[in-house]
């Protein structure tokens, strides 16, 4: 396995990101799934204009991209990223987000548009 370098600055900005509890639960959320902000306001119980924050930030620094389907816009890792082999390090030592998701899922409340 090739180990990847990354920058000081870049890993640092990645720690930074991460480090926040609601930043750190979207990401682990879209380790397995595309979501949009609906989603996430039901699942973290906060407004809509306080995720969308949180998500600018993750998309600013291209941590996460967003694809427009419709009129929603669903968010997801970019795997591609330099730094994302630190977040998939994080996620592997957190608590599966699934059951959250699966509960929206089960209320009704997941988003199914295409």
């Amino acid at each position: 396995m090739q180990r990847t370098v990354i920058e000081i600055e870049e890993a640092a900005q990645t720690l930074k990101l991460l480090g926040d509890k609601t930043r750190l639960t979207i990401v682990g959320l879209l380790k397995d799934n595309e979501c949009c902000v609906c989603e996430f306001v039901e699942v973290l119980n906060m407004s809509q204009p306080s995720i969308s924050q949180h998500l600018r930030k993750l998309r600013d620094t291209k941590l996460v991209k967003e694809k427009r389907k419709g009129q929603w816009i669903f968010y997801s890792l970019n795997t591609s990223h330099a730094a994302y082999p630190i977040v998939e390090q994080v996620l592997e030592h957190l608590p599966d987000q699934r059951e959250k998701l699966a509960a929206l899922e089960k209320a009704g409340l997941r988003i199914r548009c295409e």
